[in-house]
């Protein structure tokens, strides 16, 4: 691609006129085939950063980064379902989401992603599984899809190039949070998958990428867009991120977390978020005909083992051993790595739990190895948190509300921060639901 049509394009954008939409084609193949001038990218990235690109502009270019890789093709698509969540402390959902709902008859091609910054990623926690191999083609992904209904792959170079170099690209030009962009990348990589049908869980609140309202809004507006222009029946659900999900937080404890709510016992707040989301898929692909039918299916697939079973042909078709499967799925601490030490750290007053400050409980977890600062670091699996009573829940000074699973000894600031990050109120708290609201 010549120069000057990148700077055509800079300079529509500039001045707020329409990209030229073949010259805007020819710049998302150039991206892929990396066969473009690094700066003009930078600069490109820059202006659409500070002004704004159109929903037309943003389908386009997110279906341009779509068809830069490989697409995997379905027969009939119409049972073919996928979601995204924006990240969270805690959000575990992916892991039981496909299985649920491949016992429930739908297919799962699902790409995930690793973690980077204080939220983990999907990718992550199963790597914590010995033996689970995320390194699936697309090719992989269909046969396995086709075989027992659901997979969980790597993202990789196969699918949507062209958004790998402007992923790393707005990661060093401080591009990251500009919304078309954040929306293609998102939307360009499940699209690939094939689908017919998405749910977008984007959190808003003190945890999450998209602290308020109005920007978790405009994000979902957009992705809700752009899904839609490229045909799949998409809906948006805005939930809140101020307070960690469930009671694990790490990526070998979130998984045990994840195994325990498919064994019928675990955290209530998880199960309500899968069920959420579960809910909205089984709906709108038909297979069931309102939410209350949809959650006495999920019900009954968790109930009769069904989908505690798909979680463990999902980690035998992808390489873990079927002995060492069928442990995780019955006795799973038995199987995930452990800790050092767990530190107990107790209630300082006497009250009802209002809130836990979940991005101080992650960040000193990022410290200890939970997560990464940056892409190249190593993740220890074992890190994390298990957090002993819920939002409302009333609670004694001296209990223990927390176990921090480490390695390294804690310092005394890493004491203090976990202590005060729990608070109280002397009244009665009754906890707003996790679901905000619903973008269509």
């Amino acid at each position: 691609m010549k120069s000057g049509d990148v700077e055509l394009l800079i300079q529509q954008v500039q001045s707020s006129q329409p990209m030229d939409s073949a010259k805007l084609d020819e710049f998302i193949q150039a991206v892929a085939q990396r066969s473009i001038d690094i700066k003009l990218v930078e600069r490109w990235l820059k202006v659409v950063h500070s002004n704004g690109i159109s929903v037309a502009e943003t389908t386009q270019l997110t279906k341009g980064m779509m068809l830069s890789g490989a697409v995997i093709d379905w027969s009939d698509n119409s049972m073919v379902v996928d979601k995204h969540s924006t990240g969270g402390v805690g959000d575990k959902m992916s892991l039981m989401l496909a299985p649920i709902l491949a016992a429930c008859g739908l297919k799962v091609p699902m790409l995930a992603g690793r973690g980077l910054g204080h939220t983990g990623g999907t990718i992550d926690k199963l790597e914590a599984i010995p033996g689970f191999n995320c390194s699936l083609n697309p090719q992989q992904m269909k046969t396995q899809v086709e075989a027992i209904g659901c997979c969980i792959a790597a993202q990789n170079d196969a699918i949507a190039p062209a958004d790998g170099l402007l992923y790393a690209i707005r990661d060093v030009t401080d591009t990251i949070d500009s919304i078309p962009l954040i929306t293609a990348s998102i939307i360009s990589k499940k699209a690939a998958e094939g689908l017919g049908t998405l749910v977008l869980d984007v959190k808003c609140g003190k945890a999450a990428f998209m602290q308020t309202l109005e920007d978790a809004t405009g994000l979902a507006e957009s992705m809700v867009g752009a899904a839609k222009g490229l045909g799949i029946n998409t809906v948006a659900q805005i939930t809140q991120m101020d307070y960690p999900i469930g009671q694990y937080v790490g990526n070998s404890l979130e998984v045990l977390g994840s195994v325990m709510i498919l064994q019928g016992k675990g955290s209530k707040d998880t199960l309500d978020i899968v069920i959420l989301q579960c809910a909205e898929l089984l709906t709108r692909t038909g297979k069931a005909e309102s939410h209350v039918q949809a959650e006495k299916i999920i019900s009954q697939v968790i109930d009769n083992g069904m989908a505690l079973e798909k979680f463990k042909q999902m980690c035998i078709q992808q390489g873990v051993d079927q002995i060492i499967a069928h442990k995780l799925c019955e006795t799973p601490h038995d199987v995930l790595t452990q800790s050092a030490h767990v530190t107990e750290i107790k209630a300082q007053d006497t009250g009802y739990i209002c809130e836990i400050d979940s991005m101080m409980l992650a960040d000193i977890a990022r410290k200890h190895g939970a997560g990464r600062f940056s892409i190249e670091d190593e993740i220890i699996a074992e890190i994390g948190f298990e957090i002993c009573f819920e939002r409302g829940n009333q609670i004694n000074s001296g209990d223990v509300w927390l176990k921090f699973h480490h390695n390294e000894p804690l310092t005394e600031d890493d004491l203090n921060k976990l202590t005060n990050s729990l608070s109280t109120t002397a009244q009665p708290f009754v906890h707003k639901k996790r679901l905000i609201s619903i973008i269509e």
